[in-house]
């Protein structure tokens, strides 16, 4: 996004240097100068609404800016809003003033915000705390003190009171100890392997654990690890030993895997290395940390991610309200700035003198348990594809199952969300089986009643009614992958089996698209790669729909190759082949698009062959390795 037909200035930012990183952060700022209120308490970004009142979605934007003005102060940079701020502070916290924050309720958003005053308490009370009076600083307690008092969500929600608290002992003021660590003790129960952290009992393994609890375990570590030693280093090695998983998210480019909620958050995606670099936890060399948030930041800042005058959208990789959260106000993107923790270190700090380095060689395939995902990466393309198992239980979030159930994840294709009910156009059911009773409103996996993951296939069963049972199996691979899906209905059902979804313009604008549709398959190309599924066993048809603009997170407009098929009541078989890959042209594809695999089906039995080989073979009660 341009201002006037020029780049702004954060577009032209090299990010390369402690320095360009400072600059970053105050680029990023200096737009949203003039959208502070008169009392300067609040930051109104924009005019559509969220799940919270208008008046705590301004108190959001105010207070998630010191994600990034506290490490900046902590670091010794300097920036023209602390002054702003501190009148903000002053009158935010003054039941009094007009602009007052208010009383805090049960489960208030407003619970979530204080968690970056915990940190600007913290790096940095000359701007934040010693400017105030006895009055002031009284009535700032007050308010703070708040989150003691209030019960949060059985989440990441409980590290907000730990850091409001944290915030307070680092000033010497009357903290509760106590409750910080019935807190701290509740997420550890959230604790599953390998360093991994679901969001809740039973709740899902997304970006909450790296942006959240670990990013704030980090902190903890780093503040209270003579006060706490054995704690900081549970959360020390956890953090190393996820990690090792976590780095498969991330591409050579410095892009990261879309997956799950909160995707508005942006380049929050790479705040736990920023985190670990922080709390001084070597892992992998600093120069690959570096490597790995500067490339993040410069990836970001290169999409038109912007409104015409800088600020930060809602969106992913453009302005998208259709892919938002119900919680995602204007001032919501800004949770990003956590991402800048690194400007605390000093310039003489390793990762800052660390030259920056590539990714560290990795293995083409990174099985990951506690997510229930499979990862493969085709690196000279840039590619990470999340194959997924899917989840036991579900949330009400917007558009869970589009963002937790699809069968793949990818970096270079993105996913889609549901822009309404109706069709397969409106419903953009890439990477998903999507089943209609004939009326066109389809039902989709939102759950699984049972799963298995093995190296290479992931086994799926899931009820998208309570008298229909879909098994799939899903064959790990890229470009190629298979899917098997033995569907038992006593519904005449529509079935559609979507692929990777396509975006069919250029970086330009430029429609590229070129279509392609033949007996039992269907491809398209376009400069940024191909997507193409072909029929392997059962009836049906291959298509390319084009869905609703605004559906993927990616790219405004795409195509989605599916196979569809009218299934009778009984028990069926479907099998499909699936191709997906980046950056290709026509000339290029070709090869791939014909060598597709296969399968032989027998008694219930399948045989996958990808190439000349054998891999698999699949029944309806197991999967046994052939050939690897």
């Amino acid at each position: 996004m341009t201002k006037y037909g020029k780049p702004l200035p954060i577009q032209s930012n090299p990010l390369a240097t402690r320095a360009d990183m400072q600059d970053a952060l105050r680029q990023l700022c200096e737009p949203l100068v003039p959208y502070y209120s008169e009392g300067k308490a609040h930051l109104k970004l924009g005019e559509t609404g969220s799940g919270c009142t208008s008046e705590t979605a301004e108190m959001e934007g105010f207070s998630r800016v010191l994600w990034g003005l506290a490490p900046l102060a902590a670091g010794g940079g300097d920036s023209g809003l602390w002054k702003l701020y501190t009148e903000g502070i002053r009158n935010g916290t003054n039941p009094g003033h007009e602009e007052y924050w208010g009383i805090v309720n049960d489960y208030d958003q407003k619970l979530v915000e204080m968690a970056s005053f915990g940190l600007a308490m913290a790096m940095a009370p000359e701007q934040v705390w010693q400017p105030l009076s006895d009055v002031e600083k009284g009535r700032f307690f007050d308010w703070f003190n708040q989150i003691n008092e209030r019960p949060v969500y059985d989440c990441n929600w409980l590290f907000f009171l730990v850091m409001v608290n944290l915030g307070f002992k680092k000033l010497g003021l009357p903290y509760d100890r106590e409750q910080m660590n019935a807190n701290l003790d509740r997420i550890d129960a959230f604790y599953l392997s390998d360093g991994w952290y679901s969001d809740g009992i039973g709740g899902h393994c997304d970006y909450y654990g790296p942006f959240a609890i670990h990013y704030y375990g980090l902190i903890y570590a780093e503040w209270m690890g003579e006060e706490d030693p054995k704690r900081a280093a549970l959360y020390k090695e956890r953090a190393s030993a996820f990690a090792k998983d976590f780095i498969y998210w991330f591409a050579g480019d410095g892009s990261a895997l879309p997956y799950g909620r909160s995707l508005t958050y942006r380049f929050s995606q790479a705040a736990f290395w920023s985190a670990l670099a922080y709390a001084g936890v070597e892992v992998f060399p600093y120069g690959v940390m570096k490597g790995i948030v500067l490339r993040h930041l410069r990836w970001w800042f290169a999409q038109p991610i912007f409104e015409a005058d800088g600020r930060l959208s809602i969106g992913y990789a453009y302005p998208n309200l259709v892919m938002a959260e119900n919680y995602n106000a204007p001032g919501s993107p800004y949770w990003a700035f956590k991402t800048f923790l690194p400007l605390a270190l000093p310039e003489e700090h390793p990762f800052w003198q660390a030259e920056e380095l590539p990714l560290p060689e990795l293995n083409e395939r990174s099985l990951q348990r506690s997510p229930h995902l499979i990862i493969q990466r085709q690196e000279a393309s840039n590619h990470i594809v999340a194959f997924n198992a899917g989840h036991p239980s579900t949330n009400e979030h917007t558009h869970t199952a589009a963002k937790y159930e699809k069968f793949a994840y990818s970096n270079q294709f993105g996913f889609s969300v549901p822009r309404a009910e109706w069709g397969l156009a409106q419903g953009a059911y890439d990477s998903m089986l999507a089943l209609s009773e004939g009326d066109r409103i389809y039902r989709v996996k939102r759950k699984a009643e049972q799963t298995l993951i093995e190296p290479g296939v992931i086994y799926t069963v899931w009820k998208p009614w309570l008298d229909v049972e879909v098994q799939t199996w899903l064959i790990v691979g890229a470009p190629w992958h298979v899917r098997i899906h033995r569907i038992a209905s006593s519904r005449y059902l529509d079935a559609a089996d979507g692929g990777f979804a396509l975006g069919v313009e250029d970086r330009q604008g430029k429609r590229t698209l070129q279509e392609g549709k033949e007996q039992g398959g269907a491809l398209a190309v376009s400069a940024l790669g191909a997507s193409g599924i072909r029929l392997l066993f059962g009836s049906g048809q291959a298509e390319l729909v084009h869905p609703n603009a605004n559906t993927n997170v990616l790219y405004a407009r795409t195509v989605i190759p599916t196979v569809t098929a009218s299934l009778q009541p009984g028990v069926h078989w479907m099998a499909t082949g699936v191709y997906g890959n980046p950056g290709s042209k026509t000339r290029d594809c070709a090869e791939e698009w014909e060598t597709a695999p296969r399968v032989d089906y027998e008694n219930d039995s399948f045989n996958v062959y990808i190439g000349k080989e054998s891999i698999y073979k699949l029944t309806n009660v197991g999967i046994e390795r052939i050939e690897a």
